[in-house]
């Protein structure tokens, strides 16, 4: 058996504390002179042993050491190890620690991260200094109503994730809230762990790296209930069967099942949900396939029509429209449907990205991967926004259409109890009445001038219901909204759409991630982008010539503006002008001008929003500013919404001396 050099070390010093080697000295010179006096040299090792046994200097060392183990290894516990200077990643494995915060009723999967590895996009980037800002990877987690997030770790080929979840294993039904679930409950459910993961470049940009649901019922069947499984990502949209990179995950059930379930049971009840997933779709896309020809007979034209049954998801997996829709409950983070509708509208747009030409990338994300992208197209916008309104109460829809030159759009209509129906633009949170023009009305009958972008409407759809327009016109302006009139709007059957759509349907998406209350302080936030702000419009005068002098008591009266933007953007309420005119009136001399410019982002890069300021002619005029007693003010709010979404005014002004 060889000894760690570790080891070795602590046993050279502890023997050399002890002055061994003095008293062997003197054990062998006694030795030799009392018991090999015929001047014989020869000492066998097992004489020299027995001599310093019946001394008692060998037991004395043992004692001293506390060694301790069993047949093949021995560890030292009296001396700490010194730390070793190099450790191989590979090797390297988390200390084993069980989870403090937990519910002895309940039953829990303590899911760790160890690393990840093969992510070779990332191969040739060198590993950042300390303190140097990177571009990081993050991974967000989704399981039955929980939602975890790892902590940022730099983007390498080898990401350093060291994380650990803990996820509630627990019942559907009320009554049995209190009672631990045993393994054939755990074994009903079909909720996948969801993983997404997200990468934050040095600008703040995300990006959607992977989406992943993971299946963690392997660990039924195996014993002491812990298994190590690898899980492969996968890019998303095109790039969906290319490897992205693998995910080194240790599951473990707390407390342990008493008694384990087969593997072959758990694969059988794996294979059986598997087949009938499958049937499932089956029959819902013939029942589809003939409903379409219906729809079509009814009028050749409705084949140029868009009614969109199925889209595909960020891992291009066909699901039908109803699976992205849900009532969805903002707990006590929004107030109302308006503010609602203002916390979709400040989330960013941005259309799914396409390799080369051939036009736009169809692609419906889940809803946890546009919430924590934190952007997403218009039709992740409209699912959200519709999901919110029915949390809500209302009875609302997303409607698949057409604006201005033909270019396919969604949008959300809600029905009121009067018939009354509003179009909600999920993009920019504006909200229109719905009043339809009657074709066969006299010409001196003055019809309602829309003022809504939407052109055409082809189907509209939400958790329950799908609805294709099947009107002589498909026109918005002529459209009658008389829902339950077969006559103008075709029904899919209800029991097909719940087969496949329904919560808890194993062929139906997970249920929707509770929203997140956000991690932004709005004051140092808005605080740290004004200084910003200072720096650039200070340096840009500076470069043609000018001196800046800042007025804060005018920077502090442009806030009630603000927060009156703001308040009309989610109320449409107006109000507080008169209060701020009166007080800009005052702060501004007579023979004085005044000029302000405000502007509205939903990011907080203060560079990128100058650059976008200064691209106004009258933001550059407030900026370049020359004159007499010249002052320069500029004001920054920051409103927070959930998942950390914000909006961001700002407004520039300025006050002079007029000069003839």
């Amino acid at each position: 058996m060889s000894v760690r050099p570790e080891l070795r070390q602590v046993i050279h010093e502890q023997l050399h504390r002890m002055d061994v080697h003095g008293k062997i000295r003197e054990v062998l010179a006694e030795t030799l002179r009392d018991e090999f006096d015929d001047g014989s040299h020869n000492i066998a090792e097992e004489d020299l042993m027995k001599a310093l046994r019946r001394r008692g200097i060998v037991d004395d060392v043992m004692k001293e050491l506390h060694f301790l183990g069993g047949d093949h290894s021995r560890e030292l516990t009296s001396t700490p190890k010194p730390a070793t200077p190099f450790v191989d990643k590979q090797l390297q494995t988390p200390k084993k620690s069980k989870p403090t915060n937990i519910d002895s009723s309940r039953r829990y999967l303590h899911l760790q991260v160890l690393g990840g590895k093969a992510f070779l996009e990332h191969l040739q980037e060198a590993e950042p200094l300390p303190g140097q800002v990177c571009s990081t990877f993050t991974l967000h987690l989704h399981f039955r109503n929980q939602r975890f997030r790892s902590k940022p770790v730099p983007c390498a080929c080898e990401p350093d994730f060291q994380d650990e979840f803990l996820l509630e294993l627990h019942k559907d039904s009320l009554g049995d809230g209190s009672r631990m679930a045993d393994g054939t409950t755990l074994l009903s459910i079909c909720d996948p762990v969801q993983m997404v993961l997200i990468k934050t470049d040095i600008s703040g940009e995300t990006t959607l790296v992977a989406s992943h649901f993971m299946e963690w019922r392997s660990v039924l069947g195996v014993e002491r209930g812990v298994t190590n499984p690898t899980v492969e990502l996968h890019g998303v949209g095109a790039e969906c069967k290319v490897s992205v990179g693998i995910l080194n995950v240790k599951l473990e059930l707390y407390p342990h099942l008493k008694q384990t379930l087969s593997s072959e049971i758990v694969n059988t009840q794996l294979t059986l949900e598997r087949q009938k997933t499958a049937e499932k779709e089956r029959l819902f896309l013939v029942y589809a396939k003939q409903w379409w020809r219906e729809y079509l007979q009814i009028r050749p034209s409705h084949s140029s029509r868009l009614v969109k049954i199925f889209a595909q998801d960020e891992n291009w997996v066909n699901r039908p429209v109803c699976c992205y829709v849900r009532p969805l409950r903002a707990g006590r983070l929004l107030e109302t449907a308006r503010q609602a509708a203002r916390f979709v509208n400040v989330l960013g747009y941005e259309k799914a990205t396409v390799v080369g030409g051939g036009g736009k990338q169809e692609q419906w994300c889940t809803m946890l991967a546009f919430l924590s992208r934190n952007k997403g197209d218009c039709e992740d916008h409209c699912n959200l926004l519709c999901s919110l309104l029915l949390g809500f109460g209302l009875e609302a829809y997303v409607c698949v259409g057409t604006k201005g030159r033909g270019v396919a759009h969604t949008w959300v209509m809600t029905c009121a109890t009067d018939g009354a129906m509003t179009f909600w633009e999920s993009l920019t949170g504006q909200r229109y009445i719905h009043k339809p023009i009657n074709p066969d009305d006299p010409p001196l009958v003055v019809q309602p001038k829309p003022l809504y972008p939407y052109q055409t409407i082809g189907c509209i759809f939400n958790h329950q219901c799908f609805l294709a327009n099947c009107q002589p016109s498909d026109s918005v302006d002529l459209c009658v909204f008389d829902l339950h009139d077969e006559s103008r709007w075709k029904p899919m059957s209800g029991e097909a759409i719940k087969s496949v759509c329904s919560p808890g349907s194993i062929t139906s998406l997970p249920p929707f991630p509770p929203l997140c209350s956000s991690l932004i302080d709005a004051a140092t936030e808005s605080n740290e982008i004004e200084l910003q702000l200072r720096v650039l419009v200070s340096e840009h005068r500076k470069d043609l010539g000018l001196a800046t002098v800042w007025e804060d008591q005018l920077s502090y009266l442009l806030s009630p503006a603000l927060a009156a933007y703001e308040m009309e953007r989610c109320t449409g309420i107006s109000a507080g002008n008169e209060e701020f005119q009166d007080a800009i009136q005052r702060a501004v001399p007579d023979g004085h001008t005044f000029k302000g410019f405000p502007i509205h982002f939903v990011h907080r890069n203060a560079r990128r929003a100058f650059a976008t300021c200064m691209r106004s002619p009258l933001c550059e005029e407030i900026i370049g500013c020359r004159g007499d007693q010249m002052r320069i003010a500029v004001r920054v709010r920051v409103f927070t919404y959930p998942e950390s979404a914000c909006a961001v005014w700002i407004m520039f002004a300025c006050k002079y001396r007029s000069v003839l």
